[in-house]
């Protein structure tokens, strides 16, 4: 195998999830040798993080052309994805793309058509669903396929946080044409799905939604800003809001990949309204056997439930919550792991992926489930529409 620190990535975009990608790829050894997007913002991050080659005016065919370059990681706003993703392809490049992978599924489409083109010796794509590489997440995994819960019954939870709850909170994910038209769900409520989605081995077939805008017009600075920076109203300007703020998600999962959670049930409630929760994505899997539950702000601790037994709480890298994940957790139990170093992980699953030769497993979302998921946020704009089921 290849050793991970003979490749070198480059970042497209500097908002709040650039240099997340940035911080876990110098914690894996990984070079970070460009970095793309408007030419105050990348020189400034180029300047903090040591970044030798700096492409200005999100001049990303460039930094492709960079012979310096062999991973792309497209941090940028949604609506540029798909064209970042095709031209990388194109010359050869191996990809980390943010989600959700495009805008339509006919975006999407023209993404998972290359991707096949290139074959099993083409490059390794990779969608940005690091919530799978959560320790837990992976434990629960495990702890399905192998029976431990018995058959799966059904699974509810939620994806709550407020960033968005005053008519002042403003990011361009709220303008339908930067984002897409699916906002609260699209950008928080599939990650809660993808990884309900893992741990199962299985994917939503059919969706019954209904979404809401509690800000019908809200408040915006005259120019963009850095996410979570505080604005003075008194400089804001209205305008109508085309996203929603929150929503309500019936699924209905397909056949599995193993036999214990076929045909399963599942509901969400989904917001970046909810005051008081700052990234709470918490899940229940319940099964004839037992249940566990887990939520992504006490990221090291499972509960595990049972009808005739008394439950018990595990924590990461403890007996029950160690074994099965080994590969995915460094630090003892007690030393708390959670979002930057799942980021980590995912991209050390997709780096030596790349570095095998494709010969290690692929957990992470490829561009068919990038795909997939943009069809299920279409999908539930229907349903919402319709007030029925909608087959995805």
């Amino acid at each position: 195998m290849t050793p991970l620190h003979h490749l070198r990535a480059g970042i497209i975009g500097t908002g709040f999830i650039g240099p997340v990608h940035i911080e876990a790829l110098k914690r894996l050894g990984i070079q970070v040798t460009a970095i793309c997007g408007s030419s105050k913002s990348a020189r400034k991050t180029a300047e903090m993080w040591g970044i030798p080659e700096v492409y200005g005016d999100y001049d990303f065919e460039a930094m492709y052309a960079s012979p310096n370059v062999d991973v792309v990681h497209i941090t940028s706003p949604n609506k540029a994805h798909v064209e970042q993703c095709l031209k990388a392809l194109e010359v050869g490049k191996h990809v980390i793309c943010e989600k959700p992978l495009g805008m339509t599924t006919d975006e999407t489409a023209l993404v998972v058509d290359a991707v096949k083109k290139g074959g099993k010796k083409g490059p390794v794509f990779a969608v940005n669903y690091m919530c799978r590489f959560f320790p837990a997440v992976l434990q629960m995994r495990a702890m399905v396929e192998r029976g431990d819960l018995g058959k799966i019954i059904h699974v509810q939870g939620h994806f709550f946080q407020d960033w968005l709850l005053h008519q002042t909170d403003y990011n361009w994910r709220v303008l339908a044409s930067e984002g897409g038209k699916l906002r609260a769900v699209g950008d928080i409520g599939t990650h809660w799905i993808d990884a309900v989605s893992f741990i199962l081995g299985a994917k939503a077939t059919n969706v019954f939604a209904h979404i809401e805008t509690f800000h019908k017009q809200r408040l915006r600075p005259k120019g963009e800003v850095q996410t979570f920076a505080k604005v003075d109203p008194k400089t804001m300007v209205p305008y109508k809001v085309d996203t929603e703020d929150f929503g309500s998600v019936l699924l209905k999962f397909g056949k599995a990949k193993h036999g214990n959670a076929d045909a399963v049930h599942a509901n969400a409630s989904i917001s970046q309204v909810a005051a008081g929760w700052k990234c709470s994505l918490a899940l229940g899997i319940y099964g004839t056997k037992g249940s566990v539950r887990w939520d992504l702000q006490q990221p090291n601790e499972i509960q595990v439930g049972r009808r005739d037994e008394p439950n018990q709480i595990l924590q990461r890298g403890t007996p029950g919550f160690m074994e099965d994940v080994a590969n995915f957790t460094d630090y003892p139990g007690g030393h708390p792991e959670g979002f930057s170093d799942a980021h980590k992980m995912h991209y050390r699953a997709v780096y030596e992926h790349i570095a095998s030769g494709k010969k290690t497993p692929a957990l992470f979302a490829t561009a068919e489930d990038g795909h997939h998921e943009v069809k299920l946020c279409e999908a539930i704009l229907q349903s919402s529409k319709s007030q029925g089921w909608v087959k995805i």
